[in-house]
Formats: structure tokens, sequence, C-alpha cells
């Protein structure tokens, strides 16, 4: 084979690799229900990890300042009720 052409495959099998980030999906493997208060104030984003998939557990994945926390599902409750205080919504019975 043609040293340009080896090159040239072992380029894209490197590109491919880091911009699929390995292929190895990023899942928690443990959760906390201790997530501070403070912490959860911070929280940017949240979303839901599901055991369904690639995944083992259920986990809420929070993102706080470019960080993953992996927090206990049930804590989705507490952060919603934060995020009503802070916009000041009233509670919905």
């Amino acid at each position: 084979m043609d040293l340009r052409v080896m090159v040239m495959l072992l380029f894209l099998c490197a590109l491919a690799i880091t911009t699929t980030e390995g292929g190895i999906p990023k899942c928690c493997v443990t959760t906390s229900m201790n997530i501070p208060t403070n912490v959860l104030r911070k929280v940017e984003r949240a979303e839901m990890q599901r055991s369904n998939g690639v995944c083992d557990i259920n986990a809420l994945v929070l993102h706080v300042k470019g960080k993953k926390l992996c927090a206990h599902p049930k804590v989705k409750r507490k952060l919603k009720r934060m995020q009503r205080k802070k916009d000041g919504k009233p509670k919905r019975n």
C-alpha cells in the first residue's frame, strides 16, 4: 500500500476517534442524594440519564460551571422547587 494512503487512513481514524470522544458514552456510575443547596442554585442545565440504553443506572445529570454531577433522580423534585422559588412562581396544588 502506498505510504500516502496509509497516512491518510491513519489521519481519518484519529479524526473519527476524537470527534466521537472515543465512542465511549459518559455515564454516571453512582449517584448522590446529598447535593448542597448552594450547588443546586448554580445548576445551568439538568438531564435524565436512563438505564434502558448504554448506561446502567438512572441518574439526574446536573451541569454546573462546566462540570457534570450525578444526582439521584429524586433530587429533581428539590431542584424544581428551588427553580420555582427563584422564578417567583407560586406552588401548584
